[in-house]
This record gives C-alpha cells, structure tokens and sequence, in this order.
C-alpha cells in the first residue's frame, strides 16, 4: 500500500488522528484516541497500555485492532521518563523490554511508538522521508533531553527535519510546582517563557512551547514545526489524560516509513 492510500485508511477509521504535516510520501503517521476499541471503565475504550491496569485481554484486542492499520507490530517500549533512545531498526520483537522514550527507524515497515496519557509526543521525519522517529516528551523527559538524543540519533542535518507535536496536557491547565520550572530552565533560560505563575508558588507549564524551543535550539526551522492545538485533559471524551483521571488509559503516537507504490 503507498503511503498516500494509507493514510486516506487511517484517516477514516475511527478513533485515528492522522497528523496534518508535510510529510514526505514514505512516511506515516498516527495517533490513537480513546475511541474505537473494547475497554470499560475509566479505561474505555482504546486503551493500548498493558501495565495501565485494564483488562489483559481487552489491551490485546485493542493493540489487534490497532496492528491492522500497521505494517508489522509497533517495538512498544518500557518507558521509564528519561532520554534514551532505542533503534526499531534492530530491536523488532522486544515487547516491553526495551527502557527508552524515543524510537527512531531507517528501514521500511519498522514501526516506532510511544505511550502517551498527558505527556507530549513528538513525531519526527526528515524531508528526504528517509529516518522517522519519536519522543514521548513529559517534563521530566525534556529535562533529560529526549527530543535532543531523538535528533542526533537520527544524524540528518537538523534543517532537514520537520515534526510534529501531539496531544499533551495543555498549557493553559498543566499545574506544576517550582521544581519542574527549575529542572526545564537549568540550562534553557528561555524556559522561562514557558511557564505562567499562580498563587501558592505553582505554575502554568506548556510543554509544547519547551519542545518547540528545543527544536529550534537543535537547529530546527520554525516553519516546520507544526501540531501543538490538542489538549487531552480538556477532552476528556477525545483523549485520555492521567492528569484528570488518575486510573487511565493509555494511547499510542506512531510513524514508519513505507515504500510508496506508483
């Protein structure tokens, strides 16, 4: 299937967010909502995370559902909110077992994913659609650099890339202590402009305006970054979120690339 086609397919299946981007013809992308699968509760109903506390079997009916839309099955990583970064090239067939929160993939058909329940996933390709990659980007993974080591494990020249920002918990809701605005403007003081003071020594943190600064510091161009509008615990009906429901589901932020058809 091209690249074309196949995202036409996943932009008409329920419960896809297929990311509007420029993304070159062998690249594709997506991102689970809740929507769209068999889990109840506070899990309902697409829940793809195996250690959220759902139901076993209805993670891997929904993680079934999802593999149908996919070229191979997703190297689902353990991630652990740090920087490292792990090769889906070479690591196909470690489910779980892998500690990183980034993916990167050169060869066509290997599938990089992250968890996302409130953090951000960053979706990454250069223009050449030649390398894809990945980073669930949390305020903790940002202060370890995970969208920095994403680049670099990458190795294309950084003007090359475009990326696009997911859902996160949004800025104008995100409530975070002083620690967490220390740890992002140590050694970023443009950070800064990232944060919004409340009462009682808390914050108002946007995650997707510190991505889009490391982005730009990597060497990205401004224009192509694109994304940043969901806010998932604003839509409780669209996305899960931790944040606001504590017992959560958990989605996926995906991307391959494939060889396109003529």
């Amino acid at each position: 299937m091209s690249a074309p086609a196949a995202t036409a397919r996943l932009g008409n299946a329920e419960g896809l967010l297929v990311p509007r981007w420029p993304a070159p013809a062998s690249v594709c992308a997506l991102i689970t909502t809740r929507s769209g699968g068999v889990s109840t509760g506070p899990y309902a109903s697409f829940n793809l995370g195996a250690g959220s506390g759902d139901d076993a079997n209805a993670v891997a009916a929904n993680r079934a559902r999802l593999r149908g839309f996919l070229p191979a099955d997703p190297l689902w990583l353990k991630q652990v909110h740090g920087g490292a970064v792990a090769d889906a090239d070479t690591q196909t067939g470690c489910n779980g077992e892998i500690e990183a929160d980034a993916a990167v993939a050169r060869g066509a058909g290997a599938v990089c994913a992250v968890m996302i329940a409130d953090c951000l996933p960053v979706l990454l390709t250069d223009t050449a659609g030649a390398v894809v990659g990945v980073a669930h980007a949390g305020w903790r993974g940002l202060a370890a650099g995970v969208i920095e080591h994403t680049v670099a494990a990458m190795n294309v020249m950084p003007e090359t890339l475009i990326a696009y920002l997911g859902p996160c918990i949004g800025g104008r809701v995100y409530e975070v202590g002083a620690e967490v605005r220390e740890a992002l403007c140590a050694d970023h003081v443009e950070a800064d402009a990232a944060f919004v003071p409340k009462a009682k020594g808390k914050w108002l943190a946007d995650l997707t305006a510190v991505a889009r600064q490391r982005l730009l510091r990597v060497g990205m161009a401004a224009d192509s970054i694109f994304g940043g509008e969901f806010c998932t615990l604003s839509e409780p009906d669209r996305f899960y979120s931790f944040r606001r429901e504590g017992p959560s589901g958990r989605m996926a932020a995906l991307i391959w690339r494939t060889r396109a058809s003529a």
